[in-house]
């Protein structure tokens, strides 16, 4: 439980089914400094909601602490990823390793047969008996795309009421439960970033990572200085302080070079990423590929239809039908076949 209206509902609405219902709320990592706004996620505000959700339902509520290992598996690798001059996604990380990680071994530890949560994906048995992910049904709120990391042990015991719901319609629910956060608004940014700022967020904890360097064109020639490989990202055009007779944008971050490499609009478009670390959703073999799919580059992308071609067990590359910009490093390219999620990985 979370204190926002999805996880509440979410609560009401296995009550309302007759399950045997416990809150369990996580107290993340937040920083520490004079002001910075307390940690979105699990504010004493949002605990306070958390717990009276529980309260108005007549279920036990629990406050697990898991601040040094989300500090430790989540936001360390956040800002080590932008040192190394990726764009990690801190969200899928800890989906891995803390919600559906100790989180449901927490639940598990309690005897609870489901880890229940307000995510919009829906969780279907095929006639094989394995467990696939499927898009929610609401298009603007589906996370499937954040849930293609969970594996066919952690789908068993997970459960998405929400996933066949509108968000309108589980704020009516709300508040036909009578929740005091039927309206309350739903959270944006990073949770673990007070002001909502990355960029000055590595200020603070990672300054170290900020070394300037120079920013080059596609021919090594020296245009002008950068920052640091933190403050710029894939395909940014806006703020690189260079003079030039036509626009350039960001087209790869080198690391090695401590370098930011910058082209034309023709220069961002590729035809292929690698993918790292896939999961398969239920398990597939190297051997059945390649296959088509559609893919994601981004959570709040659309679709683009490719082939997929395995490299080895654990890594895939996929070869768009047409060039697309922005692919970044560090973000997740995640595979569908129409509403069906059939895994991802970490795009390298």
């Amino acid at each position: 439980m979370s204190g926002g209206v999805d996880s509440s509902t979410t609560a009401a609405l296995l009550v309302e089914r007759g399950y045997e219902v416990v809150g369990l709320m996580m107290r993340m990592w937040s920083e520490e400094g004079d002001g910075l706004l307390p940690n979105k996620c699990c504010s004493p505000e949002a605990v306070a909601d958390a717990r009276g959700v529980c309260q108005r339902l007549g279920i036990p509520f629990y406050l697990l602490n898991v601040e040094a290992e989300f500090k430790t598996r989540v936001v360390d690798f956040f800002v080590d990823g932008y040192a190394q001059g990726v764009t990690p996604n801190p969200c899928l990380q800890c989906n891995r390793l803390v919600k559906f990680g100790t989180l449901l071994n927490k639940a598990r530890a309690l005897d609870a047969e489901f880890l229940a949560t307000g995510h919009y994906a829906r969780i279907v048995k095929n006639e094989r008996g394995e467990f696939e992910l499927h898009k929610g049904v609401d298009p603007k709120k589906d996370q499937s795309y954040a849930l293609h990391i969970l594996s066919q042990e952690q789908l068993a015991h997970s459960m998405f009421p929400l996933g066949n719901m509108t968000k309108e319609q589980t704020r009516e629910l709300a508040k036909k439960f009578g929740l005091r956060v039927a309206q309350k608004d739903d959270s944006q940014d990073l949770c673990f970033i007070a002001d909502g700022n990355y960029r000055n967020f590595m200020r603070r904890n990672r300054p170290d990572a900020l070394v300037p360097g120079p920013i080059l064109d596609l021919n090594g020639n020296v245009l002008g200085a950068h920052t640091g490989l933190p403050d710029y990202t894939i395909g940014q055009r806006k703020g690189l302080g260079i003079a030039a007779p036509h626009a350039l944008y960001v087209t790869a971050l080198d690391a090695a070079r401590n370098a930011v490499v910058v082209g034309g609009a023709q220069e961002l478009g590729k035809r292929e990423l690698v993918a790292r670390n896939v999961n398969w959703i239920p398990t597939r073999r190297a051997d059945e590929l390649p296959i088509r799919a559609n893919v994601k580059i981004r959570y709040r992308s659309i679709e683009h239809p490719a082939m997929l071609y395995a490299l080895d067990e654990t890594r895939v590359r996929v070869e768009f039908d047409s060039p697309l910009r922005d692919i970044t490093p560090g973000q997740a390219a995640v595979f569908y076949d129409g509403d069906k999620c059939l895994g991802g990985g970490i795009i390298e």
